[in-house]
């Protein structure tokens, strides 16, 4: 039988699905709010937390603490701490989530016992934890992605608080960073611009504190493409010229960049930049790796085939729909090579998409119609920026001139503008504008 939980308190809390992180941070916003910063010192130690969940409370807590969980709750703070009321609801149970929460309790309890350091179990457990998220990536949405890298950067920093050991304190810094990085990533797909570059800079400040360059080189392509969508393709190519004289990069990490770089310069339309950057992205490298694009992957790697739909969309830029649809199509057929459990669909929908605006260049409608198929799968939750900007220059394209009067065209323009409205960023009010002539 399962033992009964102890106090009122137990069962909000259990109910609430907080651990001790989340229960600080809700008490002491609730502080700030009901004592007026009348008392800013007022904080619960996990220690505290444990003896009242714990039910071992001889009696109650001072009268601005009751107060704060008085407010935080709407109940007496003695009958917080009194048995539960018989016609209590039970928590919910869910099987999966009470192994997840008591592996972690069990964790940050063993963890504690620690005077100045933390157990290298606690920070092999994060940087799995961070390592699963960035390879996960392509197959979960990017607001999911966000609240648990959220989730894993403050971890990070609670255990970064807890040891002094010089070695701890710079791996909790790298992981720490990884996860603002992949916030900021996800904060980009949703289309936050100004959000993705404030956590972008942040990673790369975590990185520069650490010592660890893979870490500022990713954060510095990510801020060239920040600068590539907010209409800055000078500062995009300046940025990604920058984040390539970080010492210790692989190739993927220096393919990345110069991927990136291509993209900038063909916006600019200097067709020689570009096509040096883009040969550049192709080129076999030095066989180099890296402890972040390598080692990690995932969000942080750059795949053939992601190479090869960035550079088809460097190649509509420039205008030349020839080298695009050949650089599409051997996208597509990198990803639908992969088993399905781990082929990005939003790979698939650029490359399909890049692939119908480069038909629609030589004046293909029907082989467009086509060629945009596998966009209408993907899921809404996973319709990020850069998919979202590829659909609407296609949507462009079919009000030209000679597709005006082709119902086709018209057919196709409406299943976009539907594609559009039901992503996740028009449904969360988070999409913003972006420069018309741009791809994600």
């Amino acid at each position: 039988m399962s033992k009964p939980t102890r106090t009122l308190l137990k069962v909000l809390i259990d109910q609430s699905r907080w651990r001790y992180v989340d229960f600080e941070r809700n008490f002491c916003r609730t502080a700030e709010r009901v004592l007026d910063g009348a008392s800013r010192n007022l904080t619960i130690s996990e220690s505290q937390f444990r003896r009242w969940t714990a039910g071992k409370v001889q009696t109650l807590p001072g009268p601005d603490t009751c107060r704060v969980l008085e407010a935080m709750f709407g109940v007496d703070a003695a009958a917080l701490f009194g048995p539960p009321p018989s016609d209590s609801p039970a928590p919910a149970f869910n099987l999966e989530d009470e192994i997840t929460m008591t592996a972690r309790d069990a964790q940050n309890e063993a963890g504690a016992a620690a005077a100045a350091s933390i157990s290298d179990t606690t920070i092999d457990q994060l940087r799995d934890d961070v390592t699963s998220l960035a390879r996960e990536y392509s197959s979960t949405s990017a607001f999911e992605t966000f609240r648990k890298a959220r989730e894993l950067r403050e971890q990070a920093e609670h255990e970064r608080d807890r040891t002094q050991v010089p070695a701890q304190q710079q791996d909790l810094l790298i992981l720490a960073g990884q996860a603002c990085a992949l916030l900021s990533t996800a904060a980009f797909d949703l289309g936050s611009l100004d959000g993705a570059k404030r956590l972008s800079r942040s990673a790369a400040l975590y990185g520069e504190t650490a010592r660890f360059d893979p870490l500022r080189a990713f954060a510095g392509g990510t801020l060239a493409y920040i600068a590539y969508f907010s209409g800055q393709p000078a500062e995009a190519a300046r940025q990604a010229r920058a984040a390539q004289m970080f010492g210790g990069l692989g190739d993927v990490a220096r393919r990345r960049l110069s991927a990136i770089e291509a993209r900038a310069y063909g916006y600019l339309g200097d067709a020689p930049s570009a096509q040096r950057a883009l040969a550049a992205s192709e080129s076999e490298g030095r066989g180099f790796t890296d402890d972040l694009h390598d080692e990690v992957g995932g969000e942080f790697g750059f795949t053939l085939e992601r190479l090869a739909m960035s550079n088809s969309s460097t190649c509509l830029l420039l205008g030349n729909g020839g080298q695009a649809e050949t650089a599409a199509m051997h996208a597509l057929e990198l990803a639908e090579a992969k088993p399905t459990a781990v082929r990005s669909v939003r790979v698939v929908g650029g490359a399909a998409a890049d692939l119908a605006a480069a038909r629609l260049l030589r004046g293909d409608l029907d082989g467009a119609a086509t060629a945009i198929e596998p966009v209408w799968e993907v899921p809404r939750e996973q319709r990020a920026t850069g998919l979202l900007t590829r659909t609407a220059r296609v949507r462009r394209t079919l009000t030209a001139v000679r597709y005006r009067a082709a119902p086709l065209a018209a057919e196709l323009g409406e299943r976009i503008e539907d594609f559009t409205r039901l992503s996740a960023q028009q449904q969360l009010g988070t999409a913003t504008g972006t420069v018309a002539a741009l791809e994600g």
